[in-house]
């Protein structure tokens, strides 16, 4: 509980003991007693007074604070003193509790995101000095010890350990890391002492990336939280001037008094606050974030979460999403060369190349390249590389490249990505790289499946053969094949026109090669966002690992996440409707009308924080 919360309360405490004197000594001097009604009320209702006069200077007169004022004060004016301070007292007991229930619901999920580093213990000459991560400069040395959170994104160059990163990918599972291996802010450092290279600054490390996201999410609003502000932005005047009519008119019309219908009137006003839509509805989407966010998985508005519920389509990219992204040399064929040579004067060939299969081709190899023996090398894009190594003229690439330098190669029915060899304007053979399927991807389709997905599409630049095994193995709906960006954005609106007026087409790709397709789709989703800049900018949606899998526990998140929001804005307008009913035709007194709007709040606020409780499959 806060400090204000702790005043709040013992301002209640101290006006129910007053209303409780006032009703048991029942003074014969009504001064006295009207006097101590007066302090108890003034006691726990003079901010929600000041507040409703201030909004009002502000041209804000229509809120919770100026309806339960205005109830209270004329409560007064018709000598209904217990009343006017009871409805105040039980409303300020409600305000507290729903403060309550809100500040532990935010401290619960700002938990989950609980990365920003206090400090980084900067190292030089021997020694470390504690300071603001702001202030530690890209390639400066850092320290971290056992318990303590990365600060800045950097490259071990001392030391190995394991990382907590249950915080940033909502996996318990402890990562190793060694030399040369990156680390990313906000990981947490469970053993070893670790000297770190900052590559990063702190403003553009992950942790900012990821805390910047998170708390720039409320800004994006969902349909149902734009419409619950235009709904109590007409519904409290309208109801205001209901209340009018109600105290004047059937006084006229009746032989009942004008106290009475006064009375009802007010009445009318408490039950009208619409306390129990403007919290809970907001409350509601950011306990989704929260649940979301969990679980590794950062979505950027509450827009997107209620937009994620309706998903039809799936569209996904292969490398990286469905696949692991990591090529293996599967098979050496070679003409005229041994194994090993050709593999040699292949890796020598890709020496400069960070290409997924120039790098697995090396890794294959396993020996180290002497750059010296490599000279001209030059990139064809679309068809691999030519270079010079040890004098030789050597070619590396796709059927394109052979067919451009009229090769005659003989063409391999290998499934996988085949990479042909010429040596000297000479075929030299080839050599079949491929790439497995991700365990999870198996488990994605599945519980896509149970989310009523409609359609689950693949699409990629990879060839024919190699997408159809994938696609098959899968049990995909389509794939399409051998695309270029260009012709990803083509399919993607034409898939666009396959969903109804109401579904939403999600793609899930790397964000930095898809960005075209990720802006196109309703909802992007960027794979493996964790450390990528490019797929946090993109993506309205970022997955901190590389599992599918957990977009469909997010879809679930959100389909629970909206039949929550629909469950509280029926039961709050119903009971609203009912007893606004019921106090207009004086059967419901303003007791009733003040448990009713402070019931009705609570009950709608603990549902809302069901969502938290939503568990990962």
């Amino acid at each position: 509980m806060t400090k204000k919360m702790k005043k709040k309360l013992i301002r209640i405490i101290i006006s129910f003991i007053l209303l409780v004197i006032a009703f048991i000594l029942k003074l014969d001097n009504t001064i006295i007693n009207n006097i101590l009604f007066i302090i108890s009320y003034l006691i726990v209702g003079y901010d929600i007074i000041l507040k409703a006069l201030r909004n009002i200077t502000r041209g804000k007169v229509f809120d919770e604070n100026f309806l339960m004022t205005i109830a209270t004060i004329g409560a007064f004016f018709i000598s209904e003193f217990p009343e006017a301070v009871a409805v105040m007292l039980f409303y300020q007991v409600g305000e507290l509790f729903q403060s309550y229930a809100v500040d532990k619901s935010r401290k619960s999920v700002e938990s989950l995101m609980d990365i920003r580093p206090d400090y980084a213990n900067l190292y030089h000459d021997k020694k470390t000095e504690r300071v603001d991560p702001n202030k530690v400069k890209v390639g400066d040395i850092i320290l971290i010890k056992p318990g303590e959170k990365i600060p800045l994104d950097g490259i071990v160059i001392e030391g190995s350990s394991t990382l907590n990163t249950l915080a940033l990918t909502g996996e318990a599972v402890p990562r190793s890391i060694s030399v040369n291996d990156e680390v990313l802010s906000g990981c947490i450092n469970n053993e070893g002492i670790l000297k770190v290279k900052v590559t990063k600054e702190f403003g553009e490390s992950t942790v900012s990336k990821i805390l910047d996201l998170v708390e720039n999410a409320s800004s994006k609003k969902s349909k149902s939280e734009n419409f619950i502000s235009k709904f109590a932005k007409y519904y409290t005047p309208i109801v205001v001037i209901i209340a009018i009519l109600l105290a004047l008119i059937p006084p006229l019309l009746t032989d009942t008094t004008f106290k009475t219908w006064i009375y009802r009137a007010l009445s009318f006003l408490v039950v009208s606050c619409p306390c129990a839509l403007v919290i809970s509805i907001p409350l509601s989407f950011f306990c989704g974030i929260g649940a979301s966010s969990k679980i590794g998985v950062l979505v950027k508005g509450s827009n997107y979460l209620e937009a994620l519920a309706n998903t039809e389509i799936v569209v996904c990219d292969k490398t990286g999403t469905l696949t692991e992204g990591i090529f293996k040399v599967q098979k050496v064929d070679s003409i005229g060369y041994s194994d090993e040579d050709l593999l040699r004067y292949t890796s020598y060939a890709e020496n400069y190349s960070n290409h997924p299969i120039a790098l697995s081709i090396k890794e294959a190899y396993g020996k180290d390249i002497n750059e010296k023996l490599v000279t001209k090398t030059k990139e064809l894009k679309g068809k691999g590389v030519i270079a010079k190594v040890e004098s030789k003229e050597v070619l590396v690439g796709n059927e394109k490249l052979m067919a451009e330098y009229n090769i005659d190669y003989i063409k391999s029915n290998d499934i996988g990505t085949v990479i042909y060899i010429a040596i000297d304007n000479k075929y030299a053979g080839s050599i079949t790289i491929s790439d497995k399927i991700k365990e999870d991807a198996y488990k994605a389709v599945k519980e896509f499946r149970k989310n009523n997905v409609k359609k689950i599409v693949m699409l990629t630049g990879d060839r024919e053969e190699i997408s159809k095994n994938v696609s098959k193995e899968l049990k995909l709906d389509k794939y399409y094949a051998e695309l270029l960006p260009q012709d990803k954005v083509k399919k993607v609106e034409s898939l666009m026109k396959e969903k109804s007026e109401s579904g939403k087409l999600v793609f899930i790709g790397d964000g930095i090669n898809d960005a075209p397709v990720l802006a196109l789709s309703d909802i992007g989703v960027a794979m493996g966002g964790l450390g990528s800049d490019a797929a946090i900018e993109a993506a309205d949606i970022v997955i901190m690992t590389d599992e599918p899998s957990k977009l469909a526990n997010a879809i679930k998140i959100s389909k629970k996440t909206m039949q929550i929001v629909k469950e509280n804005i029926v039961f709050a307008i119903t009971v609203k409707i009912l007893v606004l009913i019921l106090s207009a035709i004086g059967i419901a007194t303003m007791w009733a009308a003040v448990f009713a709007d402070v019931g009705v709040s609570v009950i709608a606020i603990i549902n809302a924080l069901r969502i938290l409780r939503v568990k990962k499959d």
